[in-house]
């Protein structure tokens, strides 16, 4: 990852001396309310990786119907359930940026943002913008 970074995207280690957590900055995609954002997320492995999925929590405060507004979780159906021992750090760094993209309303883990994104887009979205604003921009 290092030898060949993603675009938009940087990767460090948060201990020299272990693979097991892993600090990731996104760029927030254009076009979305994430646009101009830098989200760090924190992924964590268990020894049972590629066996099993890391953990991913966003550490930047994030309005989105499919992460935890209080904790940073994202949904476990995101990156969990479709698991498998082929994918890797690049796949979830990828669904991570799909997630900012094209929020998913109908499978949320904040039913109160998948709501409003459902029944009040505009508002949804001024809200996303202010959050983003507010926690994801690097001054």
């Amino acid at each position: 990852m290092k030898k060949k970074p993603l675009p938009g995207c940087s990767v460090d280690l948060a201990d020299e001396d272990s693979l097991l957590k892993w600090y990731i900055i996104i760029d927030g995609p254009q076009s979305t309310p994430y646009a101009n954002g830098k989200f760090h997320l924190k992924f964590t492995f268990t020894e049972q990786y590629p066996f099993k999925a890391p953990t991913i929590i966003f550490m930047t405060k994030i309005h989105h119907p499919n992460v935890k507004k209080d904790t940073g979780e994202i949904c476990n159906a995101i990156i969990a359930d479709e698991w498998g021992p082929t994918l890797n750090v690049k796949h979830c760094i990828n669904v991570m940026r799909g997630i900012l993209e094209a929020p998913d309303a109908d499978n949320p883990f904040d039913e109160d943002i998948a709501a409003q994104m459902r029944d009040n887009p505009k508002e949804f979205e001024k809200e996303a913008i202010k959050c983003t604003k507010e926690n994801a921009i690097m001054k």
